[in-house]
């Protein structure tokens, strides 16, 4: 096996349409950016997707080419680890409506030569899974040995499991729900907002050379949505009331505290790599998620006949995607007769938790997927 191939490769397809999208929109065709490592296997039975979360992207395990900083889940996957390139044929795929290359509000509209901004379709979490599905068949690979996803990436792996059944061996969905709550549509929609009141929004129009993006708007949005990912005692443990590089306060509005230096810090990072309007894309295609209501009401029908073997791995610190969501999941599961494990991991680190250091989880997915390898 070539380092290349053992290590990460970054690709970028365009794939023939049309594409028709949940909204009633079509694409006459669909960019997608992916990375894959490991090589399939001669009757292509080891490939594995990998989904990512709303701010990630495909580059999972590689360094990112904007940021310079590792894949996000280098702890998850490489050799020797759960995802193995040594044993798998690993794919992970920038998402549709995201601004890593794949075809999103950025890119360019073929009917006026300029980039779409806010007349890019409204997309859905199964938009993103029939885009990937177009990448499978484009890449030779007709079944998943397993999908696997943490978050908005557990979403999509639930989307692949009720819609292409047929393809999916094996389903991992960690810290994620099966529709978007109330509190989940909430917070989005005060990043939103933050990004569109920004002056320089322009109502999504600002891709000319000169134009400055809405940079504070989004990194509003980032700090708000980043609070949602972390526990209350992770927060008090790391930062509690500590002062930020003085000894007292200041008796005005700089970040006088350590969490607010740090928000601060998330929010500004995350604009060096990140576009405003597929924040608002990709935010409203999670609202609109509830699997339930696309399988006539019934979480369990989206299941039905399923043999699809299903992990579900939920967080005690996880107040975004709580472990009663995992429950409601696997209790469908259970309704529709399919093969389902499920636990719950103890950590700190709140949301977060799947793309931290929590070897417990390793060893999870790890045991899981061997045991869908035997």
């Amino acid at each position: 096996m070539s380092d290349d191939a053992r290590f990460g490769l970054a690709r970028r397809v365009t794939l023939p349409g049309p594409f028709a999208l949940d909204g009633g929109a079509v694409l006459a065709s669909v960019d997608i950016a992916y990375e894959s490592y490991g090589a399939l296997n001669a009757d292509a039975s080891n490939a594995i997707l990998i989904c990512h979360a709303l701010t990630g992207d495909h580059h999972v395990a590689s360094v990112h080419p904007r940021t310079g900083k590792p894949g996000w889940w280098t702890r998850m996957v490489g050799v020797g680890k759960p995802i193995d390139p040594a044993r798998h044929f690993i794919v992970c795929a920038n998402v549709l409506g995201s601004c890593m290359g794949s075809s999103g509000p950025a890119s360019i509209d073929p009917a006026t030569g300029a980039p779409y901004a806010m007349r890019f379709p409204v997309i859905t979490l199964r938009d993103m899974a029939r885009a990937q599905a177009l990448l499978m068949d484009h890449l030779g690979v007709g079944t998943l040995l397993a999908a696997v996803g943490g978050s908005m990436g557990g979403m999509q792996v639930l989307e692949w499991a009720a819609t292409f059944p047929e393809r999916v061996r094996s389903a991992v969905v960690i810290a994620s729900a099966a529709r978007h709550s109330a509190q989940n549509i909430a917070f989005h929609e005060v990043g939103r907002q933050a990004i569109m009141a920004d002056p320089n929004w322009r109502d999504g129009n600002y891709y000319a050379p000169d134009d400055a993006p809405p940079t504070a708007g989004l990194a509003v949005a980032r700090m708000a949505a980043h609070i949602t990912y972390l526990s209350e005692a992770g927060l008090t443990e790391k930062f509690g009331r500590k002062l930020q590089a003085r000894s007292t306060k200041s008796f005005g509005f700089d970040a006088d505290f350590q969490v607010e230096s740090y928000l601060r810090h998330q929010g500004l990072s995350f604009t060096d790599r990140f576009d405003a309007n597929s924040y608002l894309y990709i935010t409203r295609a999670m609202d609109y998620f509830d699997l339930a209501e696309e399988h006539g009401g019934r979480l369990a029908n989206a299941f039905a006949g399923s043999r699809t073997r299903f992990c579900l791995v939920s967080f005690d610190s996880d107040w975004l995607y709580p472990t009663s969501e995992s429950r409601a999941i696997v209790h469908a599961l259970n309704a529709a007769g399919a093969a389902a494990s499920f636990v719950e991991l103890s950590s700190p680190f709140g949301h977060d938790a799947f793309l931290l250091d929590v070897p417990e989880l390793n060893r999870v997915v790890d045991g899981f997927l061997r045991a869908g390898e035997a």
